[in-house]
């Protein structure tokens, strides 16, 4: 299939609401927003902060950097995602994917949410294998009890496809959680192995990665507000700012994007 030229990617992503009008309503974003200014672990992402953000702050610096409606009046409703913004920072996605292949960095990809973009992560992740990228893999196994999601509460880290997830024993599970990519940090610095040069990741193990000092690109929906507050002070390379919940087809026309963008198709 031919990759869409950036015009015909900005009308898909509306189209389809990953971008433009998304399914996130406005009272759920402020929501997430005021529970991260609370401090709760669970919207951290494993990230701690220069200051103390204020709502009014955090709502600021999403409206620049997801294009969320900047009013902080508007409090219930539809809000947005510029599909602008989320094509800028696929494209320095794509730019630092060419860098990683160029000088065959080590890279790894880890997501929570396996059902939605794990297909994408590997897409890219075999495109930089052929041109003599290495995965970092570790911690195969690592489990962790959460009290923040439904039963069962047990999480295992797993790797499909060199990219990993954590099930709860059977079926993969969404996460929000650091403990997954902390485990994975502490064994490679245990067996004495060097960190990965490059991670591609969202949620908690985009979080972990960044608080690490790791290179780290993380994709985020508009509710989600941690990782572009780490991109803000310098934790993260650049957020890509998407509605996360489609499936894995849908995001064919931004993985190809990003692939030819990239030179690795």
């Amino acid at each position: 299939m031919t990759p869409p030229t950036r015009a015909e990617l900005i009308t898909y992503l509306v189209r389809t609401g990953i971008a433009g009008h998304v399914d996130t309503p406005r009272q759920n974003n402020l929501r997430h927003y005021r529970r991260l200014v609370q401090k709760d672990p669970y919207h951290q992402f494993g990230l701690t902060f220069s200051h103390d953000w204020t709502v009014s702050e955090v709502l600021a610096l999403m409206n620049k950097r997801c294009g969320v409606v900047g009013d902080e009046e508007y409090v219930w409703g539809i809000d947005t995602i510029d599909p602008d913004r989320t094509i800028d920072a696929l494209e320095a996605l794509a730019d630092r994917l060419a860098l990683a292949a160029d000088r065959r960095e080590s890279v790894m990809f880890a997501t929570g949410h396996p059902r939605n973009l794990r297909e994408t992560y590997q897409a890219w992740k075999d495109a930089l294998v052929r041109r003599g990228c290495t995965v970092v893999t570790a911690a195969g196994g690592y489990s962790y009890e959460v009290t923040t999601e439904r039963p069962p509460n047990r999480r295992i880290v797993v790797w499909k496809g060199d990219v990993a997830l954590v099930t709860d024993g059977h079926l993969p599970r969404h996460s929000h959680h650091p403990f997954a990519m902390r485990a994975i940090l502490g064994e490679l610095s245990g067996r004495g192995e060097p960190w990965p040069q490059l991670v591609i990741a969202d949620h908690g193990y985009a979080g972990a990665a960044g608080e690490a000092g790791v290179p780290t690109v993380g994709f985020a929906d508009c509710n989600d507000p941690a990782l572009f507050l780490a991109e803000h002070e310098g934790k993260l390379l650049v957020t890509v700012p998407l509605d996360d919940g489609y499936l894995p087809e849908d995001y064919a026309p931004l993985r190809d994007y990003v692939l030819a963008r990239a030179g690795l198709l």
